[in-house]
Protein backbone atom coordinates (compact mmCIF):
# COMPACT_ATOMS: atom_id res chain seq x y z
CA UNK A 1 0.00 0.00 0.00
CA UNK A 2 0.98 3.40 -1.06
CA UNK A 3 1.22 6.75 1.23
CA UNK A 4 -2.21 8.00 0.60
CA UNK A 5 -1.60 11.42 -1.63
CA UNK A 6 -5.37 12.85 -1.99
CA UNK A 7 -6.53 14.37 -5.33
CA UNK A 8 -9.03 17.14 -3.97
CA UNK A 9 -10.41 14.93 -0.70
CA UNK A 10 -12.25 17.95 0.54
CA UNK A 11 -14.25 19.00 -2.49
CA UNK A 12 -14.99 15.47 -3.44
CA UNK A 13 -16.93 15.29 0.34
CA UNK A 14 -18.47 18.85 -0.05
CA UNK A 15 -20.06 17.92 -3.29
CA UNK A 16 -21.58 14.47 -1.49
CA UNK A 17 -22.89 17.04 1.46
CA UNK A 18 -24.42 20.53 -0.91
CA UNK A 19 -25.00 18.10 -4.55
CA UNK A 20 -27.73 21.01 -5.01
CA UNK A 21 -24.98 23.11 -6.33
CA UNK A 22 -24.09 20.75 -9.01
CA UNK A 23 -25.25 21.30 -12.67
CA UNK A 24 -27.77 18.17 -13.63
CA UNK A 25 -27.19 16.62 -17.34
CA UNK A 26 -24.81 13.97 -18.60
CA UNK A 27 -21.52 14.10 -19.33
CA UNK A 28 -18.76 11.74 -19.84
CA UNK A 29 -15.44 10.87 -18.66
CA UNK A 30 -12.54 10.93 -20.88
CA UNK A 31 -12.15 8.96 -23.48
CA UNK A 32 -10.59 5.53 -22.29
CA UNK A 33 -11.95 5.79 -19.00
CA UNK A 34 -14.12 3.03 -18.76
CA UNK A 35 -17.91 3.02 -17.63
CA UNK A 36 -17.59 2.53 -13.52
CA UNK A 37 -19.77 0.46 -11.16
CA UNK A 38 -19.77 2.17 -7.66
CA UNK A 39 -21.22 0.14 -4.82
CA UNK A 40 -21.49 0.98 -1.23
CA UNK A 41 -23.23 -0.73 1.55
CA UNK A 42 -22.71 -1.32 5.54
CA UNK A 43 -25.02 -3.76 7.52
CA UNK A 44 -26.56 -6.68 5.29
CA UNK A 45 -24.64 -5.79 2.63
CA UNK A 46 -21.95 -8.80 1.98
CA UNK A 47 -24.85 -10.53 1.63
CA UNK A 48 -25.97 -8.84 -1.03
CA UNK A 49 -22.98 -8.92 -2.91
CA UNK A 50 -23.23 -12.64 -2.30
CA UNK A 51 -25.95 -13.16 -4.61
CA UNK A 52 -25.54 -9.70 -7.02
CA UNK A 53 -21.42 -10.43 -7.76
CA UNK A 54 -21.36 -13.98 -8.97
CA UNK A 55 -23.95 -13.06 -11.30
CA UNK A 56 -21.26 -10.74 -13.15
CA UNK A 57 -20.22 -11.94 -16.29
CA UNK A 58 -16.01 -13.36 -16.69
CA UNK A 59 -15.78 -10.45 -19.94
CA UNK A 60 -17.40 -7.48 -17.87
CA UNK A 61 -17.05 -4.56 -19.51
CA UNK A 62 -17.69 -2.21 -16.57
CA UNK A 63 -14.51 -1.15 -13.83
CA UNK A 64 -16.07 -1.73 -10.09
CA UNK A 65 -15.29 -0.17 -7.33
CA UNK A 66 -16.85 -0.95 -4.08
CA UNK A 67 -16.78 0.67 0.02
CA UNK A 68 -17.98 -1.29 2.00
CA UNK A 69 -17.92 -0.22 6.13
CA UNK A 70 -15.15 -1.60 7.93
CA UNK A 71 -13.02 -1.65 11.41
CA UNK A 72 -10.07 0.82 10.89
CA UNK A 73 -8.08 -1.65 12.89
CA UNK A 74 -8.60 -4.58 11.42
CA UNK A 75 -7.57 -6.09 7.96
CA UNK A 76 -10.08 -6.58 5.26
CA UNK A 77 -10.84 -10.01 4.16
CA UNK A 78 -13.54 -8.93 1.29
CA UNK A 79 -11.00 -10.21 -1.02
CA UNK A 80 -10.20 -13.45 0.50
CA UNK A 81 -13.83 -13.48 0.56
CA UNK A 82 -15.17 -12.98 -3.34
CA UNK A 83 -12.35 -13.76 -5.25
CA UNK A 84 -12.57 -17.50 -5.35
CA UNK A 85 -16.73 -16.87 -6.47
CA UNK A 86 -15.85 -14.37 -8.78
CA UNK A 87 -15.01 -14.75 -12.94
CA UNK A 88 -12.75 -11.76 -12.98
CA UNK A 89 -10.18 -10.11 -11.24
CA UNK A 90 -10.83 -8.75 -7.67
CA UNK A 91 -8.55 -7.09 -5.56
CA UNK A 92 -7.95 -4.47 -2.39
CA UNK A 93 -7.23 -0.98 -4.29
CA UNK A 94 -3.99 0.45 -4.59
CA UNK A 95 -3.84 3.78 -4.30
CA UNK A 96 -3.29 5.19 -8.20
CA UNK A 97 -4.33 2.42 -9.32
CA UNK A 98 -5.93 3.09 -13.24
CA UNK A 99 -9.52 2.04 -13.25
CA UNK A 100 -9.66 -0.66 -16.51
CA UNK A 101 -12.69 -3.08 -17.55
CA UNK A 102 -13.22 -6.20 -15.42
CA UNK A 103 -11.03 -5.39 -12.71
CA UNK A 104 -13.09 -5.41 -9.16
CA UNK A 105 -11.48 -3.30 -6.18
CA UNK A 106 -12.56 -2.67 -2.69
CA UNK A 107 -11.54 0.28 -0.20
CA UNK A 108 -9.08 -0.83 2.26
CA UNK A 109 -10.19 -0.60 5.99
CA UNK A 110 -9.22 3.10 7.44
CA UNK A 111 -9.33 5.32 4.01
CA UNK A 112 -11.81 6.55 2.02
CA UNK A 113 -11.62 5.58 -1.95
CA UNK A 114 -12.05 8.16 -4.33
CA UNK A 115 -11.99 8.27 -8.17
CA UNK A 116 -9.81 10.94 -9.64
CA UNK A 117 -10.28 12.98 -12.90
CA UNK A 118 -8.12 10.80 -15.14
CA UNK A 119 -9.87 7.21 -14.04
CA UNK A 120 -7.69 6.16 -11.13
CA UNK A 121 -8.08 5.16 -7.62
CA UNK A 122 -6.69 7.28 -4.28
CA UNK A 123 -6.86 6.72 -0.96
CA UNK A 124 -7.71 9.54 1.01
CA UNK A 125 -7.03 10.11 5.05
CA UNK A 126 -9.23 12.80 5.33
CA UNK A 127 -12.19 13.15 8.41
CA UNK A 128 -15.02 10.35 8.81
CA UNK A 129 -18.29 10.70 6.90
CA UNK A 130 -21.48 9.52 8.92
CA UNK A 131 -18.75 8.00 11.13
CA UNK A 132 -17.46 6.17 8.75
CA UNK A 133 -13.68 6.01 6.52
CA UNK A 134 -14.01 4.38 4.09
CA UNK A 135 -16.82 6.59 3.34
CA UNK A 136 -20.00 5.82 0.48
CA UNK A 137 -20.59 9.33 0.18
CA UNK A 138 -16.90 10.16 -0.69
CA UNK A 139 -16.88 7.26 -3.26
CA UNK A 140 -19.90 8.29 -5.02
CA UNK A 141 -19.48 12.19 -5.07
CA UNK A 142 -16.02 11.65 -6.04
CA UNK A 143 -17.15 9.47 -8.79
CA UNK A 144 -20.01 11.87 -9.98
CA UNK A 145 -16.96 14.17 -10.64
CA UNK A 146 -14.72 12.17 -12.14
CA UNK A 147 -17.46 9.92 -14.11
CA UNK A 148 -20.10 12.00 -14.69
CA UNK A 149 -22.68 10.06 -16.94
CA UNK A 150 -20.32 7.23 -17.30
CA UNK A 151 -20.60 6.45 -13.49
CA UNK A 152 -23.38 3.94 -11.89
CA UNK A 153 -24.24 3.80 -8.43
CA UNK A 154 -25.62 1.13 -6.20
CA UNK A 155 -26.72 1.25 -3.12
CA UNK A 156 -27.28 -1.42 -0.53
CA UNK A 157 -28.40 -2.81 2.81
CA UNK A 158 -26.86 -0.34 5.74
CA UNK A 159 -27.82 1.02 9.26
CA UNK A 160 -27.23 4.48 8.30
CA UNK A 161 -27.73 7.24 5.74
CA UNK A 162 -24.17 7.67 4.06
CA UNK A 163 -24.25 7.04 0.62
CA UNK A 164 -27.57 8.92 0.08
CA UNK A 165 -26.13 12.54 -0.70
CA UNK A 166 -23.41 10.58 -3.18
CA UNK A 167 -26.02 8.63 -4.88
CA UNK A 168 -27.93 11.94 -5.64
CA UNK A 169 -24.84 13.38 -7.20
CA UNK A 170 -24.26 10.77 -9.60
CA UNK A 171 -28.02 11.13 -10.75
CA UNK A 172 -27.45 15.22 -11.16
CA UNK A 173 -24.36 14.31 -13.10
CA UNK A 174 -26.53 12.05 -14.93
CA UNK A 175 -24.80 8.67 -14.05
CA UNK A 176 -27.44 5.98 -12.90
CA UNK A 177 -28.72 5.34 -9.69
CA UNK A 178 -29.59 2.05 -8.71
CA UNK A 179 -30.95 1.00 -5.13
CA UNK A 180 -31.45 -2.41 -3.44
CA UNK A 181 -34.97 -2.64 -2.68
CA UNK A 182 -35.43 -2.04 1.14
CA UNK A 183 -37.92 -4.50 1.01
CA UNK A 184 -35.73 -7.18 0.50
CA UNK A 185 -32.37 -5.76 2.13
CA UNK A 186 -31.43 -7.08 5.72
CA UNK A 187 -31.43 -3.24 7.09
CA UNK A 188 -33.78 -0.98 5.05
CA UNK A 189 -32.70 2.28 6.41
CA UNK A 190 -29.33 2.79 3.65
CA UNK A 191 -31.39 2.14 0.59
CA UNK A 192 -34.69 4.05 2.30
CA UNK A 193 -32.26 6.92 3.04
CA UNK A 194 -31.06 7.02 -0.33
CA UNK A 195 -34.43 6.46 -2.38
CA UNK A 196 -36.09 9.55 -0.22
CA UNK A 197 -32.99 11.57 -0.76
CA UNK A 198 -33.88 11.48 -4.57
CA UNK A 199 -37.46 11.94 -4.42
CA UNK A 200 -36.33 15.28 -2.19
CA UNK A 201 -34.50 16.43 -5.18
CA UNK A 202 -36.81 15.42 -8.00
CA UNK A 203 -34.58 12.84 -9.26
CA UNK A 204 -35.58 8.99 -10.39
CA UNK A 205 -33.65 5.92 -9.84
CA UNK A 206 -33.18 3.87 -12.47
CA UNK A 207 -33.92 0.96 -11.08
CA UNK A 208 -34.93 -0.58 -7.31
CA UNK A 209 -34.34 -3.91 -7.13
CA UNK A 210 -33.52 -6.97 -4.74
CA UNK A 211 -30.33 -8.23 -4.99
CA UNK A 212 -30.23 -11.12 -7.35
CA UNK A 213 -32.30 -8.52 -9.66
CA UNK A 214 -29.65 -6.03 -9.51
CA UNK A 215 -27.26 -8.93 -10.68
CA UNK A 216 -29.19 -9.43 -13.53
CA UNK A 217 -29.62 -5.42 -14.44
CA UNK A 218 -25.96 -5.01 -14.19
CA UNK A 219 -24.99 -8.34 -16.04
CA UNK A 220 -26.77 -6.65 -19.03
CA UNK A 221 -25.51 -3.20 -18.33
CA UNK A 222 -22.04 -4.39 -18.62
CA UNK A 223 -22.45 -6.23 -22.32
CA UNK A 224 -23.63 -2.59 -23.18
CA UNK A 225 -20.89 -0.90 -25.28
CA UNK A 226 -19.12 2.04 -24.28
CA UNK A 227 -20.45 3.95 -27.13
CA UNK A 228 -24.56 2.92 -25.88
CA UNK A 229 -25.29 5.09 -22.62
CA UNK A 230 -28.62 3.53 -23.09
CA UNK A 231 -29.55 1.67 -20.00
CA UNK A 232 -31.88 -1.43 -19.56
CA UNK A 233 -35.61 -1.35 -19.15
CA UNK A 234 -36.17 0.84 -15.98
CA UNK A 235 -37.33 -1.22 -13.03
CA UNK A 236 -38.91 -0.52 -9.47
CA UNK A 237 -40.01 -3.40 -7.37
CA UNK A 238 -41.31 -7.18 -7.23
CA UNK A 239 -38.56 -9.16 -8.90
CA UNK A 240 -37.76 -11.55 -6.20
CA UNK A 241 -34.29 -12.59 -4.86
Amino acid sequence: MTSPRPPVPAAAIAAAADVRRAPAGPRRALPGVPRTLLIGGSAGSIEALGVLLPLLPADLALACAIVIHLPADQPSLLTEVFAPRLRFDVAEARDKEALRPGCLRFAPPGYHLLIERDGCLAFDLDAPVHFSRPSIDALFASGATALGADAIGVLLSGANEDGAAGLEAIARAGGLALVQDPAQSRIATMPAAGLARLARAGLEPAAVLGAAALGHYLAALGAITATDSTPPEPARTGVQR
